[in-house]
């Protein structure tokens, strides 16, 4: 029987590469870095927030995710949405992720499941 942890951190590491997709799709509907980690959540794919944050910022600096801040509230909140060229990123991706998988599935099926 394969260790947990050891199927935990490989879990983690096929997960993280997801957290970007996610995020630009996810955002393409206006949201703030809370709602979105509720939304990740929400969707299986949780993510620490202290990963989270740094990678919105990051993905705003690449022009990826554009943001402004909505200060019509008693605490202002910066909200992000996927820009044009996240929203290409975000399909590039998404289509890199679905070949990948479908290469997976030939795999298994060729080499058989054991």
């Amino acid at each position: 029987m394969i260790d947990p942890e050891i199927s935990a951190g490989h879990s983690q590491e096929v997960r993280r590469g997801s957290v970007v997709v996610a995020s630009l799709l996810m955002l393409r509907t206006p949201g703030y870095g809370y709602g979105l980690l509720e939304s990740l959540a929400a969707a299986d794919l949780p993510v620490d927030a202290n990963t989270l944050y740094p990678l919105l910022r990051r993905l705003e600096k690449q022009g990826l995710l554009v943001s402004e801040w909505n200060t019509d509230e008693a605490r202002p909140r910066k909200f992000y949405r996927t820009s044009p060229d996240g929203e290409q990123l975000a399909r590039t991706l998404l289509d890199e992720w679905t070949t990948v998988a479908r290469h997976l599935q030939t795999i298994d099926t060729e080499k058989g499941r054991s």
